[in-house]
C-alpha cells in the first residue's frame, strides 16, 4: 500500500505539459470560427430582385452578365460591418461589371446604386481609380493581381465608414471617407459617383455593364464582423 501511495504521488508531482507541446495556448481568433454564409444558392435568383437593362442568367451554378448596365441587388436585408466575399471570373480582358456596397435605401434604377453606394470595380484594363478592385473613382488599386479568364476571389471588409478590398489574398485598396478624397471629374448625371457619406449599412448588388461584357459569378457569401469602435 505505501508503494502504491509513493507512486500516485510521483504521478501527481509531474509537470504538466500543454495541448501544444509545452507552448502557451493561444486565443481563438473569433473571426476563424464564424462561417461564410452565402446570399446566392448556386440555383435560382431566391432573394434578388434586378433593375434597368440586360440581366444575369443562372447556369452551371452560376451568374452571368448579359446586356446592362441594370444592377443585380440583394433585397433580403442591408449589411453592416462584415466581409463580403465574391468568386467571380472576367470573360475578356474588356469586361467590365462591379460590386456595390452601402446602398443607402432600395434602389429604383441602377444610378441610385452609383450615387448613393459604393462601387468595387471589375475592369482589369482600367486606370488605377477605375480598375479591378478599386472604389470605384474613391480610392486607386494599389496592386492588380486578378487573373483575366481565371476565377479570382474578392475580399471586401467593411467596418465603421472604411472600405478595403483584397483580390487572391493580395490588398488592392483601401478607402477612409474621413481621409483626402478625389475630385468628381465627370458631375452628369451619368457621370462619376456623387460624393458624400454613404451609410454603414446599406444592400450590396451585382452590375451587368454592357453587351460586350461577359462576367460569371459561381459565389456571393457574408462573413458578420465585430462593430466597428466608433
Amino acid at each position: 500500500m505505501k508503494a502504491i501511495h509513493l507512486l500516485m504521488f510521483a504521478i501527481l508531482s509531474l509537470p504538466t505539459r500543454s495541448p501544444a507541446q509545452g507552448q502557451p495556448e493561444r486565443p481563438a481568433d473569433p473571426g476563424a470560427a464564424t462561417a461564410w454564409r452565402p446570399l446566392f444558392d448556386g440555383r435560382s435568383l431566391d432573394g434578388w430582385e434586378h433593375l434597368d437593362p440586360g440581366r444575369f442568367l443562372v447556369e452551371d451554378g452560376m451568374l452571368r452578365t448579359e446586356g446592362g448596365m441594370g444592377l443585380l441587388w440583394y433585397s433580403r436585408e442591408k449589411l453592416g460591418d462584415c466581409v463580403l466575399r465574391v468568386v467571380y471570373k472576367t470573360g475578356t480582358p474588356r469586361s467590365n461589371s462591379g460590386v456595390y456596397i452601402r446602398i443607402a435605401d432600395r434602389p429604383k434604377d441602377e444610378w441610385y446604386a452609383v450615387h448613393h453606394g459604393y462601387e468595387v470595380q471589375i475592369m482589369d484594363s482600367g486606370p488605377e481609380l477605375r480598375r479591378t478592385g478599386s472604389i470605384y473613382t474613391f480610392a486607386k488599386a494599389e496592386a492588380q493581381p486578378a487573373k483575366q479568364g481565371e476565377w479570382n476571389i474578392l475580399e471586401v471588409t467593411l467596418q465603421g465608414d472604411r472600405v478595403l478590398t483584397s483580390i487572391n489574398g493580395v490588398r488592392v485598396a483601401k478607402f477612409d471617407p474621413a481621409g483626402p478624397v478625389p475630385e468628381r471629374k465627370d458631375t452628369s448625371p451619368h457621370g462619376d459617383p456623387e460624393r458624400g457619406p454613404r451609410p454603414r449599412s446599406g444592400y450590396i448588388g451585382l452590375q451587368n455593364h454592357d453587351e460586350r461584357s461577359v462576367v460569371y459569378f459561381k459565389e456571393v457569401a457574408v462573413r458578420p464582423l465585430a462593430p466597428a469602435v466608433p
